[in-house]
C-alpha cells in the first residue's frame, strides 16, 4: 500500500515541475538562433564558479539550456544552472539528482525508500519481490474457484454482483479487478525489481554473464585521425580539448549533430584529459532515441559509436522497461495508466482486508474479532510431483530474489512456533487432509468433488461449526 501511495503520487512530478519551476525549465519566447553553446557555458560558469562541469544538455524549443555541475560536498547530487539558450541569460540553479529538480527527487525517494537512506531501500524490494507472488496466486485462486463453482467464464473479467453484500460482493470486486491489473502489476514488479539492491545487482550480473548488457562506450584517442578539410571542425590551436575551454562544446556538439544524434543529447566532458568525450541522447519518449558517440573535442572526430538498435534485446527491454515504469515512455498516457494501476492496487489491498473483516463468525456465542486463519497442514494435500519439483524452483527464486527468500523463511519458522506453541498447550489443531467422496445421488468429478468438499470446510472455518457428515474432515 505504501508502495502505491507513494508512486501515485510520483506519477504527477512532470506537471508538478512544470508549475513550481516553469520559469526555469523553459524559456520566456523562443528566438529564431540560438547563442552558441560556449556563451551559453560561460555563462553558466559565471553564475556558478565553483565545480566542475559535469554534463550540459543544450537547450531546443522551449527548453533551456541546462549546465550541470559536480560538487564533492553534495555527493550523488549536483547543482544545475539553467540558461536561456536565445538571450544566454542564466533563469535559474536548483539543486538536482540526474537531472530531477528538487520536487521529482523528494517524490522519488518517498517511493525508492522512504527517505531512510539505504535502510529504506529493503521495504521497496520487499514489495515489488512479493507482487508478482500475490497477484499470480490471486489469479490462481480466482480461477479455481471459478471452475469449482462452475460460474461463468465472464465472471473473471466481470465482478459478480448477484450478492448485494457481504464477502461475496466484495471478493467480486477484489477478484475481478485483480485480474485486470495482473498485467500491469507484474510489470511493475519486474521492472522495480531490475534496478532494486539485491535483486537489481543479481539482475545485472546475470545480464553481464549472458553480455546482455548496455554496451560500453570507449573514450581512447589513440590513432584517431582527424576529420576532412571543410567538415566545420578546424578550430586553430586554440582549442584545448577540456571543459575549461567552452569551445570545446560547441566542437562536440557539432560532430555529433553531423554524426545524426538529433534531438535532446547531453555532453558529458572526459573526466581526465587526453580522453574522448561522450555525446547520448536523452529522449526517452517514444520512439526513443538513445544512440552515443565519442569524440574528440579538440578534432571533432568521432572516436566509438553505440547505436540504440544494436544494443541487445535484455538491455533494450531494460531500459525502455525503466522508462515506462517512471511513467516518461508514452508521456501523458503512461502517466495516466501508472495512475490507474496504483488507484487499482490500493482497491485491492483495502478490498482484501475487508473480506478477512467480513468472513470473521459473528453469531452469538461464536463471535470472533478478526476472521479464521487458514487451517493448518496444507503442504500435505499437495500432489506428490509438488516438493520435488516447487522446492528446488523456491530456493533458486530466493537466491536471486534475496529479500523473497528472507522473508520467506521468516514466515514459515513463524509458522513452524505457532503448531508448536499449540501443540505444546494440547489445543486441537485443525488440519486439512484429503477429502472423503461426497454422498450425492449424482457422481461428482473429482475436480468438483474436491473442490465442494473445500468450499465446505471453508464454511466451517468462518462459522464455528464442525463439518458437516461427508465433507473436509478435520
Amino acid at each position: 500500500m505504501v508502495a502505491a501511495l507513494t508512486g501515485l503520487a510520483y506519477t504527477i512530478t512532470p506537471q508538478l515541475d512544470q508549475a513550481l519551476y516553469g520559469d526555469q525549465l523553459a524559456v520566456a519566447a523562443v528566438g529564431d538562433q540560438p547563442t552558441t553553446l560556449a556563451q551559453q557555458v560561460t555563462a553558466a560558469r559565471a553564475a556558478h564558479p565553483d565545480g566542475t562541469i559535469a554534463t550540459v544538455a543544450p537547450g531546443a524549443g522551449d527548453r533551456t539550456t541546462r549546465v550541470v555541475f559536480s560538487l564533492e560536498k553534495l555527493g550523488d547530487k549536483q547543482h544545475t544552472v539553467y540558461v536561456d539558450p536565445y538571450t544566454g541569460e542564466v533563469t535559474g540553479q536548483l539543486t538536482t539528482w540526474f537531472g530531477s529538480t528538487p520536487a521529482t527527487t523528494w517524490l522519488d525517494d518517498l517511493h525508492r525508500n522512504l527517505h531512510l537512506g539505504e535502510v529504506g531501500r529493503h521495504y521497496s524490494e520487499i514489495a515489488a519481490s512479493w507482487l508478482w507472488v500475490l497477484v499470480l496466486g490471486g489469479v490462481i485462486l480466482w480461477w479455481r474457484r471459478r471452475s469449482a463453482t462452475r460460474a461463468r467464464t465472464t465472471h473473471l473479467l466481470i465482478p459478480d454482483l448477484s450478492a448485494r453484500k457481504g464477502v461475496r460482493r466484495t471478493r467480486g470486486w477484489h477478484a475481478t479487478t485483480g485480474v485486470w491489473l495482473a498485467v500491469g502489476l507484474l510489470f511493475l514488479s519486474a521492472t522495480g525489481l531490475t534496478w532494486s539492491r539485491y535483486a537489481g545487482a543479481n539482475f545485472g550480473a546475470g545480464l553481464d554473464v549472458l553480455r546482455a548488457g548496455t554496451p560500453e562506450l570507449s573514450t581512447t584517442l589513440d590513432g584517431v585521425p582527424p576529420p576532412a578539410s571543410g567538415g566545420g571542425h578546424q578550430h586553430g590551436g586554440a582549442v584545448t580539448g577540456t571543459a575549461d575551454n567552452p569551445a570545446s562544446f560547441d566542437i562536440v556538439l557539432t560532430s555529433a549533430r553531423g554524426a545524426g544524434l538529433s534531438g535532446p543529447v547531453a555532453i558529458s566532458p572526459a573526466a581526465e584529459s587526453g580522453q574522448a568525450w561522450t555525446v547520448a541522447q536523452v529522449d526517452n519518449t517514444w520512439p526513443v532515441a538513445k544512440d552515443r558517440i565519442s569524440v574528440d573535442p579538440t578534432t571533432g572526430g568521432v572516436t566509438d559509436r553505440s547505436d540504440f538498435a544494436d544494443w541487445p534485446l535484455l538491455a533494450r527491454l531494460s531500459s525502455l522497461g525503466i522508462q515506462a515504469h517512471m511513467g516518461i515512455l508514452f508521456g501523458p498516457v503512461n502517466q495516466i495508466l501508472l495512475a490507474a494501476l496504483a488507484l487499482g492496487l490500493l482497491c485491492v489491498i483495502v478490498w482484501g482486508y475487508r473480506m478477512w473483516w467480513q468472513r470473521r463468525p459473528t453469531r452469538a456465542g461464536r463471535r470472533a474479532p478478526l476472521g479464521a486463519p487458514p487451517a493448518r497442514g496444507g503442504v500435505r494435500g499437495l500432489p506428490w510431483w509438488a516438493l520435488p519439483l516447487g522446492g528446488p524452483v523456491t530456493v533458486a527464486l530466493g537466491w536471486v530474489l534475496p529479500w523473497l527468500g528472507v522473508t520467506l523463511l521468516g514466515f514459515l519458522f513463524i509458522d513452524i512456533a505457532l503448531g508448536m506453541l499449540t501443540r505444546r498447550r494440547g489445543r486441537p489443531i485443525p488440519r486439512l487432509t484429503r477429502p472423503r467422496p461426497v454422498a450425492d445421488p449424482a457422481p461428482l468429478s473429482g475436480r468438483h468433488r474436491c473442490g465442494a468438499a473445500g468450499q465446505r470446510w471453508s464454511r466451517v472455518g468462518q462459522r464455528g461449526r464442525e463439518p458437516v457428515t461427508g465433507g473436509m474432515a478435520r
